[in-house]
């Protein structure tokens, strides 16, 4: 009497049947396994659980807590040593105010940089990731086709496959062994090498994944580096702003109660500089300074190298086509358009990524610092020439009335959420800066403004 065969056992004698009728199962079920991304115990810990020993921690497990702790420790005392390396930096720049800038200015546009790459990394790994996805769903739907191939190489194999088999790359490894050596019955090739081809994405997606990730991380740790010693620069610099004008802290609260007389951005900028001493110092020096001479009627771009300058380098007329946008983002609304309220936009919004950076797209002075109305924490500088550039819905601002700042400093960095009330309704979840230009307090459109691509960008 013939044995008879179905999808579980092929034994060659009688002898081998239960010993191969358990083995194949098993193997196979393995693989399938693994293809969901599921990791198996061996069964060794797996019975361990079971025993009241288990509750004792095996050496492996006290070896790799010890590293950890190592790894912690070195950690530790890594970041103690960069904060003593950047105190004494910070000390060494001392009250030289150039340098400071020069620093400020370099950190945040490294700040930035990394925050660019960081954004485009994601971008990459959201439809690597999505395939990735596909696929495995693709092999956990044909999960009985897959048992049915690889049972098939194991009776025309006369050996099972690898033991433990949960990789992709391993199955792929099984199911090209099998073709080249004409294993696989003619059948079963087309499936098989169906199977191959999908593996072998798999494997491929698997790699560029992991590479991405690794280069995300570390540039996730360069950025987390670089923001503290932008925030240590930062503080420095107000430090010593603050030395110079005594009665900041006056300033800020008195503009605050003034700007809540007003309701529209128009009378904030006209209350600060008629009634503020230290905005209407600001626009008593913006008069005085003029738009800076243009050879040819193109902008000295060469003055921008001077970083302990006091006006600005470049007359905001003639910077058409040179600035960068405040803050790494998507642009959302456009000078012009609905501003979702019912009215139309007087400026530019920029969906952005939480905390990014923000910084200056022009030389100005600080009119305004602080919250108002619908705005959220709001930024007003006087950029010469009867020029205002209006940036709102930053978490926080780093830089008070009367402060001059260049192009690219650091002053702000945005939230978790949208601040501005007009883009809430559609935004609600993601931070949003918002962006104007004012020319003798009209709104006007920026557009014109903003440099094409990284190589146009004036830099501080």
């Amino acid at each position: 009497m013939q044995p008879t065969r179905d999808n579980h056992s092929y034994p060659e004698t009688i002898g081998q049947s239960r010993i191969f009728s358990v083995r194949i199962p098993l193997s196979i079920a393995l693989l399938s396994a693994g293809f969901s991304g599921l990791s198996l115990a061996p069964a060794s810990a797996q019975l361990a659980s079971t025993t009241p020993q288990a509750a004792a921690a095996s050496p492996d497990t006290i070896k790799q807590r010890e590293q950890e702790l190592e790894a912690t420790r070195a950690q530790q005392k890594s970041s103690v040593e960069a904060q003593a390396k950047l105190k004494a930096e910070i000390e060494a720049i001392g009250q030289d105010r150039s340098k400071l800038n020069e620093q400020l200015i370099d950190i945040a546009s490294q700040v930035r940089g990394v925050e660019t790459r960081i954004g485009d990394a994601e971008a990459r790994l959201r439809p690597l990731d999505l395939r990735e996805q596909q696929i495995r769903s693709s092999l956990d739907s044909r999960r009985s086709e897959i048992i049915e191939v690889l049972a098939a190489l194991q009776r025309a194999g006369r050996r099972t496959p690898p033991a433990l088999l949960v990789r992709p790359e391993d199955a792929l490894e099984s199911l090209r062994t099998a073709m080249l050596l004409g294993s696989v019955v003619p059948e079963l090739r087309g499936r098989a090498e169906k199977l191959s081809t999908d593996l072998a994405e798999l494997v491929t997606l698997r790699k560029a994944i992991a590479t991405e990730r690794a280069t995300l991380a570390l540039d996730r740790d360069k950025l987390r580096d670089n923001q503290t010693r932008l925030a240590a620069l930062v503080d420095e610099r107000q430090r010593q702003q603050s030395s110079i004008e005594k009665d900041m802290e006056l300033e800020g609260a008195r503009a605050i109660a003034l700007s809540k007389q007003v309701d529209s951005l128009q009378g904030l900028i006209a209350k600060m500089e008629q009634d503020l001493k230290s905005a209407a110092k600001v626009a008593a020096a913006a008069s005085l300074q003029g738009a800076p001479a243009a050879a040819n009627g193109k902008p000295n771009l060469g003055a921008l190298r001077d970083p302990a300058r006091l006006a600005p380098a470049i007359a905001f007329a003639s910077a058409k086509g040179l600035f960068a946008l405040p803050v790494n983002g998507v642009k959302i609304r456009d000078f012009g358009g609905s501003d979702g309220a019912g009215g139309v936009q007087k400026g530019i919004s920029l969906a952005s990524r939480p905390g990014a950076q923000v910084t200056t797209p022009c030389d100005g002075w600080v009119v305004y610092a602080g919250p108002f109305r619908s705005y959220g924490q709001l930024l007003i500088l006087n950029a010469g020439g009867g020029y205002h550039v209006l940036i709102a819905g930053m978490e926080r601002i780093s830089v008070n009335i009367g402060q001059f700042v260049l192009t690219g400093e650091p002053v702000a960095t945005m939230g978790t959420t949208s601040q501005v009330a007009s883009v809430l309704a559609t935004n609600a979840s993601q931070p949003v800066l918002y962006v104007e230009f004012r020319k003798d307090g009209t709104p006007i459109d920026p557009g014109p403004w903003w440099a094409a691509n990284e190589g146009e960008k004036v830099r501080g």
